[in-house]
């Protein structure tokens, strides 16, 4: 560096961020906390919802969102699998023979 220039950092383009999406922050929790698959179901919708408003309004918390979604399909997964699992144990003609 030439004497007398002083060391700057790099300039950062920055775009403004809306405030979150409170749709966003929902889909999270209920995603997180499952709630039967209640919450899963649900967090799907908010999340959705949620990505379409952040889309169209410039809000922050697309990727709760995001994440929200996500642990929706994988707690309705788990309710798939907990159904054929139900069906195979209760069913009297099935054997593992």
């Amino acid at each position: 560096m030439p004497p007398g220039r002083q060391w700057r950092p790099p300039r950062q383009h920055l775009r403004p961020q809306g405030p979150t999406n409170g749709l966003a922050v929902a889909s999270l929790v209920l995603g997180a906390l499952w709630l039967w698959w209640v919450g899963s179901i649900l967090a799907l919708v908010l999340g959705y919802v949620a990505k379409r408003q952040i889309d169209q309004q410039g809000e922050s918390g697309r990727g709760m969102a995001l994440a929200g979604i996500i642990l929706g399909w994988i707690g309705l997964a788990f309710l798939v699998l907990a159904v054929i699992a139900i069906s195979i144990v209760t069913n009297p003609d099935f054997s593992f023979e």
